[in-house]
């Protein structure tokens, strides 16, 4: 079997009804799949006015506003319906992907089990921690024995970075799992990109240090380690501005929580490019990131990062040449941690730029088609190992 013979049903929670990290990976795959000539299916939610086309077919399925606050702009796949069902049934798929653990990549799982098709699941966040940032971390343990039992019901599991996959092992997750890592895009991110006069135009002085902030603005991005990281740096008189790209249900907290801060909103494309590269630092407190896309385009526009020591981040930044790595504690702890690494890259000049360039440079071995690769590599195996078994 060669990659021409795989049909592939691709089950996702947000394939482009709203625009994030993990459905970019997602639809750049599908790209990659078709061009190499594999039959494709996506089934997830379709919405009316969707933040990008999607790529590939795409078949609706069952789906309501997540009943969480603050994410009311995502949808919650509620399984598969006769429509569906009969879809997926008409495709005949030899292979199933599930990117979410949600009822549909449940639906999907025990669907392909019924056909005796093998599953990939990709893992794209950290899901186990999201409770803690609703005041509900009590949950956390359930939550990861639910995600323990999923993930060990499918054959095999991608994830984005080596750090990742030591997590999912220490957790129980599967033993089979490989490294779908993320590229980046080089004609968007890279240092040419800067651009002192929209620096100006958004209040940013030549001289002036910005530490930038790139994401949607939702709680469990860290918001509040990044407000309190920079409350201590302004307690400390350490010079730096504060730049935010990205747009989301906490803006309001977070320009409250960051008075003085310039907030530029969601950008894409070379509008994004052209802002990451106008920053001067780039700092990540996120610890639900399993890879941290925008940490590497930050290093792809030759900013140095300062990000939480979790997994994703500490499988791209490199301590004392690329950045800092800062280990995640309690909040008044961390805030500090992250305060003391910032400051040295607020006031040395010679150092921020050095690091920024140290990571630029080690973001340039990020391929796209030779990571994609990697998830056929990945479909094929699974094939071969069912059909010795069959």
């Amino acid at each position: 079997m060669d990659v021409t013979d795989l049909r592939i049903a691709l089950f996702s929670g947000n394939y482009n009804y709203t625009r994030d990290g993990a459905n970019q990976a997602l639809n750049r795959l599908a790209e990659y799949l078709l061009r190499q000539g594999a039959s494709l299916r996506v089934f997830a939610p379709v919405v009316d006015n969707p933040d990008f086309e999607p790529t590939g077919d795409l078949v609706n399925v069952p789906n309501v506003r997540m009943p969480v606050k603050g994410r009311g702009e995502y949808r919650l796949p509620l399984g598969l319906n006769d429509e569906a069902k009969r879809d997926l049934e008409d495709f005949a798929p030899n292979t199933v992907h599930v990117s979410s653990p949600d009822p549909t990549g449940h639906a999907a799982l025990k669907w392909a089990r019924s056909k005796d098709v093998p599953v990939l699941a990709s893992v794209h966040t950290r899901f186990e921690t999201y409770p803690r940032y609703y005041g509900l971390g009590f949950l956390e343990p359930v939550v990861e024995g639910i995600l323990r039992r999923f993930y060990n019901r499918c054959d095999a599991l991608v994830a984005p970075s080596q750090s990742q996959i030591d997590e999912l092992r220490a957790q129980g997750m599967h033993e089979d799992i490989s490294i779908w890592s993320r590229g980046v895009d080089r004609e968007t991110f890279d240092p040419s990109r800067r651009d002192l006069e929209w620096r100006r135009a958004n209040g940013l002085a030549d001289d002036d240090v910005a530490i930038v902030f790139l994401g949607r603005l939702v709680m469990e991005k860290g918001l509040d380690v990044f407000a309190d990281t920079i409350v201590e740096l302004r307690k400390r008189q350490v010079p730096h501005k504060v730049l935010v790209i990205g747009d989301g249900p906490a803006r309001g907290w977070f320009e409250k929580a960051l008075p003085g801060g310039t907030f530029v909103g969601f950008q894409t494309g070379k509008d994004l490019g052209r802002a990451l590269a106008s920053g001067d630092i780039f700092f990540n407190p996120s610890i639900t990131e399993t890879f941290g896309n925008v940490t590497l385009e930050a290093m792809a526009c030759g900013l140095p990062v300062v990000a939480a020591g979790a997994t994703g981040a500490a499988s791209l930044v490199t301590p004392g040449e690329t950045g800092q790595l800062v280990p995640p504690g309690k909040p008044e702890a961390f805030s500090k941690g992250c305060a003391e690494a910032l400051a040295p890259y607020c006031t040395n000049d010679t150092l921020r730029l050095a690091h920024g360039s140290a990571g630029e440079k080690a973001a340039r071995a990020y391929s796209w088609d030779a990571i994609n690769q990697a998830v056929v590599d990945t479909y094929l195996r699974l094939q071969a190992s069912r059909a010795a078994a069959r």
